[in-house]
């Protein structure tokens, strides 16, 4: 079964949030050269919202990229839970952009996490 866009959303506490929505608010800002928003699971939300920002030149800090969000009035919910900076992204045989290794390096976090503080 092919998943195209439409599927790429976030429920965070009951609210939707559209991954793509928040991709192009992110890359409105002039030192963001790409990003691309996943889930990450949240025992107490069900899911929050990961950005992960490839900066154009400089990074901005993630605290800026929120006050430019904000400042869009783009409502609180939709701003990302954490936003992470990388060099670049994994692609697929096709050269897409891999959302799928991007949320499983995010579930495999969150599982460690979560086994660390059961100890």
């Amino acid at each position: 079964m092919v998943q195209g866009r439409a599927n790429d959303q976030i429920n965070r506490n009951g609210e939707k949030i559209s991954a793509e929505e928040v991709e192009d608010l992110l890359l409105g800002h002039e030192a963001v050269f790409d990003a691309v928003v996943v889930s990450i699971p949240d025992a107490r939300l069900g899911e929050r919202a990961c950005a992960f920002v490839q900066p154009r030149g400089a990074a901005p800090s993630a605290a800026s990229l929120r006050r430019y969000m904000r400042g869009r009035e783009v409502a609180a919910f939709k701003i990302p839970d954490e936003i992470r900076f990388v060099d670049g992204f994994a692609t697929t045989a096709v050269g897409k952009i891999s959302r799928r290794q991007l949320r499983e390096i995010l579930r495999a976090e969150v599982l460690a996490e979560e086994k660390e503080t059961q100890r």
